[in-house]
């Protein structure tokens, strides 16, 4: 993970939070549909939506996980009937997701990166009654937090807080409104213990996450992922008998790689998201 950030960030820091064990949809559901009072502010467009595009090469460590078009906002302004159109990606950190299914048995990673593209039909300059960009892009920041909080909820975080908002500006030099929360998650599992037993384990993991939300003077872009706020191996490690190396147990269930994807320090996978964001086009 070697690419520098190009956005420029406004705000104190902030973390958050998301995600589980579980194969889970960040937001491609209700975050979307809050989302869906903004787009398509220079021109109507026909047809499906584009994909969102992530240029940043960092998401060749990530795979595809699900992909999504609906129809997630339909409202009348007077005699004019708006429409909103989605279209989804959901990442999955690879060898986190691969590490986790070897050694719990799990479908999905807690890593996890979405992005989403609105598009409103018929474009907002269009609307009667002077309803603008920069009012339903306050309405949108709002309900853009509001869903992705319930989401996180939905996926098994519980005790979601906000705990920064700032601007930043992504690397198709549009500012963002960002925001940072943070959240626990309920991290279950069985390790072979050198005896012979087994022990369960149930632990919390705390949980940190960044979205952000713009208009790239078309479309409204929706990008943000999740990670765990430390390393999976001390979650772990923290619920092993005393006198139970937390290495050793690990490398009882999986190889050498995957016992270093499970080792990964927070602030990479930090890195990678904060990059992968600020690149979505």
């Amino acid at each position: 993970m070697s690419e520098d950030p190009t956005g420029e960030t406004n705000g104190t820091s902030a973390t958050t939070g998301s995600s589980g064990v579980t194969r889970r949809r960040l937001l491609a559901g209700s975050a979307t549909a809050a989302a869906a009072g903004l787009a398509g502010c220079l021109g109507t467009r026909e047809g499906p939506v584009p994909a969102p595009t992530v240029t940043s090469d960092r998401i060749d460590d990530w795979r595809l996980l699900d992909e999504s078009e609906s129809t997630v906002f339909e409202q009348s302004y007077g005699p004019v009937t708006v429409t909103a159109l989605e279209h989804t990606r959901i990442y999955e950190y690879v060898s986190v997701a691969e590490a986790l299914s070897d050694a719990f048995g799990a479908s999905g990673s807690p890593v996890v990166f979405f992005a989403t593209r609105i598009d409103v039909r018929p474009a907002v300059d269009t609307l009667p009654g002077g309803i603008g960009r920069e009012r339903l892009m306050t309405e949108v920041e709002s309900a853009a937090v509001d869903a992705f909080r319930s989401q996180l909820r939905a996926s098994g975080i519980e005790n979601v807080e906000i705990v920064d908002e700032g601007t930043s500006t992504v690397k198709s030099r549009h500012t963002a409104t960002t925001w940072q929360l943070e959240g626990e998650f309920d991290f279950d599992g069985e390790i072979p213990l050198p005896d012979g037993s087994t022990t369960d384990f149930s632990e919390a993991v705390p949980i940190a996450s960044r979205l952000g939300v713009w208009h790239d003077g078309t479309d409204v872009l929706v990008a943000g992922g999740a990670h765990p706020a430390e390393r999976l191996t001390e979650t772990i490690g923290g619920a092993l008998p005393d006198g139970v190396d937390a290495e050793t147990a690990i490398g009882g269930l999986v190889d050498a790689d995957a016992a270093e994807a499970l080792a990964t320090d927070p602030g990479s996978f930090d890195e990678d998201i904060s990059l992968l964001l600020i690149s979505v086009e």
